[in-house]
């Protein structure tokens, strides 16, 4: 059996479902406790990571679980959420971390997260770390402005960088669990591309057969809006790599096509997947 922490998510509920397919029994762990699809393999389990004690019934009798903390997981307890996974007998551990936890993980916004990956590699369950880039996903937060005004707001707009689509990391995630060949292994996941904002709104556009304005907002005004849903520093760390990106930051990773045998794909792609989301 397989535990899927954050099952209800753009990673977790495509994991979810690529598990079964492939014929495994799946706890799908979230806050709210459903399982996210209905199939006689899966069920859904109610637990929450900042209270890892909740977690003991969801990891009982697995053997793996996909660890999927929310934001940079500054505020867990770590050592305990492994402990607890362990101590019910899972002996392998595949964990989301960010690009971020190796390209700064001094930072205040991202060392949380580099400090977990090194509390999993060094808790003797075998293990496998995803270090993903920002994910196309983050583009649903253009659906106001696009269907209100057809206008994409961001920052940063000629700022080239890899996303990355939620399924694959998905993909990465499940093969990591179920194959053999990447126990100790850091995968660092992006697209086959670079784009910049106004490059992706021009693949919203066409994926919507609709045109779409590019409005550029100050770093101050992308502060004020991420300030609503994330911690302070983590606003300020995600805007230092989309508006001064590292070499690192900026180059496309082999990993995922190494791993699947196919490549990422583009933000074209996703947005012609999820262009219904984008319209009224």
């Amino acid at each position: 059996m397989i535990v899927v922490t954050g099952a209800t998510g753009n990673i977790g509920r495509p994991l979810v479902a690529e598990l079964a397919r492939r014929g495994h029994e799946v706890t799908a762990v979230s806050r709210a406790g459903t399982a996210p699809l209905d199939d006689p393999r899966v069920r859904g389990v109610r637990a929450d990571l900042a209270d890892p004690e909740s977690l003991r019934d969801a990891v009982a009798g697995a053997s793996a679980m996909l660890l999927l903390v929310p934001g940079a997981g500054g505020h867990l307890d770590g050592e305990r959420i492994v402990g607890t996974a362990a101590d019910a007998g899972v002996r392998r551990v595949v964990l989301v971390s960010s690009q971020a936890a190796a390209t700064r993980p001094d930072s205040a916004s991202h060392k949380p997260m580099a400090e977990l990956e090194k509390l999993v590699r060094g808790s003797g369950l075998a293990w496998t770390v995803l270090q993903p880039g920002g994910f196309y996903s983050n583009a649903f937060a253009w659906v106001p402005s696009v269907r209100a005004e057809r206008t994409v707001r961001a920052p940063f707009g000629s700022v080239a960088l890899p996303g990355i689509d939620p399924l694959d990391i998905a993909d990465v995630a499940a093969a990591a669990l179920t194959e053999d060949g990447h126990d100790g292994r850091t995968y660092q996941l992006t697209g086959p591309d670079v784009s910049t904002p106004r490059e992706r709104t021009e693949a919203l556009a066409t994926a919507l057969g609709v045109p779409l304005a590019f409005a550029e907002l100050t770093r101050e005004e992308a502060r004020v809006g991420m300030l609503e849903f994330m911690p302070e520093p983590v606003a300020d760390g995600t805007l230092a790599i989309l508006g001064e990106p590292t070499p690192q930051e900026r180059a496309v990773s082999p990993d995922v096509e190494a791993v699947l045998g196919r490549p990422g794909a583009t933000f074209a792609d996703w947005a012609l997947r999820h262009a219904a989301a984008f319209t009224a």
